[in-house]
């Protein structure tokens, strides 16, 4: 369990880093330019101990979709980024794919 643990608080690190990356206006504000950097290497370490445990392809699927569903979130939470209903469909199809891999990998 502490190895899933990891990896979704490494997902969410993940997003972190690219609020921090949006926030760092091309990396010319050097606050949120190191909070990327900083967001970024803490990701892959925490990802790195969660491989240790878990199968290397379900881990770095479950944490690249953590990062791409928790992105989009963030996009329409705080950008005011548009959410369409395909949109709200690829979403769940993500997270469904998250789940799955998360529950299968115990059978």
């Amino acid at each position: 369990m502490a190895a899933w643990a990891r990896l979704f608080a490494a997902g969410v690190l993940e997003v972190a880093m690219a609020f921090a990356l949006k926030a760092s206006a091309g990396a010319t504000r050097p606050v949120p330019s190191l909070v990327a950097v900083l967001a970024a290497l803490g990701s892959i370490w925490l990802l790195a101990g969660a491989v240790r445990t878990l199968p290397l392809g379900i881990a770095y699927a479950v944490w690249t979709g953590i990062g791409a569903l928790g992105v989009s979130v963030v996009g329409v939470a705080i950008f005011a980024e548009t959410l369409s209903p395909a949109r709200m469909l690829c979403m769940a199809v993500v997270f469904g794919g998250i789940a799955g891999l998360k529950f299968l990998e115990q059978s």
